[in-house]
């Protein structure tokens, strides 16, 4: 049975503001601070800064690909489950996750409905936050891209986009914080 898919949403401004690809070359160093920024978190309802986990615990920002509220990136779809269902196993830890979109907050609000997300979804449609991190773009959005900060934070680990190694693994991402 055939479905049709729904590209509505998709030809929006961040849409021709990312079509033309730029490679992922953040220059974020280990072992420096990263840039701050505070976007609001969806799935609570509130308004996230980075600087808030300063001192207090550990922070995966896991920066995705998400085009429409119906449209994901084939490579960040199962990544965004695989953290949604290993959320527990970061928290645990004492560690947050925050999960980065381009989406904006309306069709960030069905994402969150839809896959049933427990770890905060940021929205960042305007794409400063990505810009900053330097993760690069493509085709109408922002690349994935994770980093992993300590409770100082200081970058431990990056993991940038490329075609042969789209997403750092959960088991790869834990592994980076085996120092908590």
């Amino acid at each position: 049975m055939l479905t049709s898919t729904d590209f509505s949403g998709l030809f929006n401004q961040r849409f021709f503001r990312n079509f033309l690809p730029v490679p992922a070359i953040s220059q974020l160093r280990i072992g420096v601070g990263t840039p701050d920024f505070k976007l609001p978190d969806i799935t609570n309802s509130t308004v996230v800064k980075l600087s808030d986990y300063k001192g207090k615990q550990p922070v995966l920002l896991a920066f995705t690909r998400i085009f429409t509220e119906k449209q994901y990136c084939p490579f960040c779809f199962p990544h965004i489950k695989a953290l949604n269902e290993n959320y527990e196993q970061f928290k645990n830890r004492g560690i947050e996750v925050l999960l980065i979109t381009s989406t904006d907050e309306r069709q960030s609000q069905i994402v969150v409905r839809d896959l049933g997300l427990q770890m905060p979804l940021l929205s960042d449609p305007g794409c400063r936050v990505f810009l900053n991190y330097q993760v690069g773009q493509a085709l109408g959005a922002p690349l994935p891209a994770q980093f992993v900060l300590d409770k100082d934070g200081r970058l431990r680990y990056r993991h940038l986009f490329s075609f042969l190694d789209h997403n750092a693994g959960v088991e790869t991402l834990l592994e980076q914080f085996n120092w908590v």
